[in-house]
């Protein structure tokens, strides 16, 4: 039992270290899941709250004043040793161990003034202090800011509704999480977790009490709160509380408890605590009112009994604990790594981080290229469809046809008719023929160009990394887009090249192994348009068809093999390598402004990397108590 109170103390420690105070926000909260007791009494008049707690402490180490003396929540921990001198630590002051509690009294109050300043508001940060000594229970308690009525000089008028809420945000807190703007419940439905200790006067009227008053509203049939009367031994003469100790007069599920605290005068002369006990059992044990109840008065039967219950609830919350914790864990490392790794603080760090992403991006792409990922069939159907396409379409044979042949022939002959063959008639049939696969061999280049920025798109958008810094985003696409334009640029040269090879060397052993022709030529006594007749020009039609079919089917293989050496090989190879040696002379500015992310992710991601430590830390602890047993 010990190690499960002992376990709680360990994780409402971790909770304050790591930001999470139970209090409203979009992160969810492990505190609000803890069970505690709050300590709950009213500031006008005094309830006698700080006093009931150094009596169950049995140590002077609370503040005193008039006015709001407790303006933040203090976690007061209490750990029993088995022998030693008893000190106490502060969560906030690591490895300093206090064994004069006067310096204890001290430090709650300069602490609260650190976070609160030097002024009279209240703050819901807590402070924790644990205190370890062989006298006392093991026990959580909360102390928290008394209710008040009116605000006092030096505090806004919203005092009196901000310890209200403070106080419910405490006293209503249910086992369940907040996450996202939604609240998830555990094993059914949403368990109170807060353990009401409600502290009134005796000499006044219990209808008026505060903490009362406050209890009823959030545990209207008293299931979870123990009421303490303190001042008994202050009533009027003719008076008493047995009533209400009797739960006569309020009714609670857990009997009242009532307890004699030290006078003003008795903190004056510095009674110690132990004389004080002493003279609380002896008033209930010698008060003939109070004798028949005095087995279950007192501060010290105060103390056990919060210490046994708190243990059994923590017990029957343990498991729901667990669940809330591993359920959390998996939601908050989902969101992390959608919002990607933080941004490192050094120039070589973020140069890293660019270069990591960027070639995460370049993976990416390669994929797309080799048919991991879709896309590159595209390509493919470039050279296996539109490009055979488009030289169909030049329609050589309509290029040859008989007046085409004609014209060409006769023009290159000029004023002296060919001897034998028509060479140079050859020639200019053959070239300007040739000359129009120059266009399909461009729409081929300039369509796989398009392809590869499509596929320059569908990388961006795949690279999740992208999403979390689009100045990055922007930098990585126009520099991809860059590289294939310049692949563009040299792809078409080396393609067109193709073509102009094919115009101007011909392939003599096409020619060399047609059938001699044993006409000469048309007879002499015609015009010079009229040399030749219909079936030799036919003949030069069909031969430089078959001439330029045989090239273009040349071609058609080779024009793919240019473009993929000078364009997708390349884009394989080296898309980023200019960027690369950019980044290089970057000044750390210009590489912190292409990390530029939105100050909201970047302040999400540290609350949620907090709030996971705080739930792996939760873990771990609630792992080595199943361990031991």
């Amino acid at each position: 039992m010990e190690n499960l109170t002992s376990l709680v103390n360990k994780i409402q420690r971790a909770c304050t270290a790591l930001g999470d105070h139970g209090d409203e926000s979009a992160l969810p909260s492990l505190w609000d899941s803890l069970p505690s007791i709050a300590v709950v009494g009213g500031q006008i008049g005094s309830s006698g709250k700080s006093s009931v707690l150094e009596s169950i402490v049995g140590k002077d180490f609370l503040p005193r004043g008039s006015g709001i003396v407790t303006r933040r929540p203090l976690v007061l921990q209490l750990q029993k040793i088995d022998e030693g001198r008893e000190y106490a630590e502060f969560l906030h002051l690591p490895r300093k161990r206090f064994t004069d509690f006067a310096a204890v009294r001290k430090e709650i109050s300069d602490e609260t003034d650190r976070e609160t300043g030097r002024t009279k508001q209240i703050s819901s940060v807590p402070i924790h202090l644990s205190i370890y000594s062989p006298n006392v229970v093991n026990l959580t308690m909360i102390d928290l800011p008394g209710l008040t009525k009116v605000a006092v000089e030096g505090q806004p008028e919203s005092i009196v509704q901000d310890i209200e809420n403070m106080v419910r945000s405490f006293i209503e807190k249910v086992s369940l999480m907040r996450l996202h703007g939604f609240s998830i419940f555990f094993e059914g439905e949403a368990l109170p977790n807060c353990i009401i200790l409600a502290i009134s006067p005796a000499n006044q009227d219990l209808a008026t009490s505060d903490a009362i008053k406050i209890s009823r509203e959030v545990d209207p049939k008293g299931e979870r709160t123990f009421g303490v009367l303190t001042k008994i031994d202050l009533m009027d003469k003719g008076t008493d509380a047995v009533d209400i100790l009797e739960g006569k007069s309020y009714r609670l599920q857990f009997p009242w408890i009532g307890v004699v605290n030290r006078s003003q005068a008795d903190i004056n002369k510095s009674v110690d605590m132990i004389a004080a006990r002493r003279r609380e059992r002896e008033y209930f044990a010698n008060t003939p009112e109070y004798k028949h109840l005095a087995h279950r008065m007192g501060s010290e039967h105060l103390g056990k009994m919060l210490s046994k219950h708190l243990e059994n609830v923590i017990k029957s919350r343990i498991p729901s604990i667990q669940s809330l914790i591993n359920k959390t864990i998996i939601e908050l490392e989902s969101e992390l790594s959608r919002l990607g790794k933080p941004i490192a603080a050094d120039a070589g760090g973020k140069l890293y981080m660019i270069m990591e992403i960027s070639r995460v991006f370049d993976q990416i792409y390669k994929e797309h290229l080799d048919g991991v990922r879709p896309g590159g069939d595209k390509i493919y159907n470039v050279f296996d469809n539109q490009l055979p396409a488009a030289l169909k379409r030049l329609q050589f044979d309509k290029q040859l046809s008989m007046e085409n042949v004609r014209k060409l022939i006769t023009e290159a002959d000029g004023y002296q008719p060919h001897l034998i063959a028509p060479e140079q008639g050859y020639r200019r049939l053959i070239e300007s023929s040739i000359v129009s696969i120059r266009g399909p061999a461009e729409a081929a280049v300039d369509a796989v160009h398009a392809i590869l920025k499509e596929m320059i798109n569908k990388a961006i958008s795949e690279t999740a990394e992208f999403k979390q810094y689009p100045a990055l985003r922007v930098e990585v696409a126009n520099a991809a887009c860059d590289s294939l334009d310049r692949m563009r640029d040299e792809s078409k040269k080396a393609t067109l090249k193709l073509v102009d090879m094919e115009c101007s060397y011909l392939t003599v052993d096409f020619f060399r192994k047609l059938p001699q022709d044993i006409e000469k030529g048309g007879n002499p006594t015609h015009s010079i348009f009229d040399r030749y007749n219909d079936s030799y020009l036919r003949r030069i039609g069909t031969t430089v068809l078959s001439y330029v079919n045989m090239v273009s089917a040349t071609l058609r293989n080779s024009i793919p093999k240019s473009i993929v050496y000078c364009q997708v090989r390349e884009a394989k190879r080296s898309l980023l390598d200019h960027f690369f040696t950019d980044l290089g002379k970057l000044e750390p500015k210009q590489l912190a402004s292409l990390l530029n992310e939105d100050p909201a992710v970047m302040a999400r991601r540290t609350a949620l990397a907090k709030r996971l430590e705080l739930y792996r830390s939760a873990q771990a602890e609630i792992d080595a108590v199943a361990w031991s047993k």
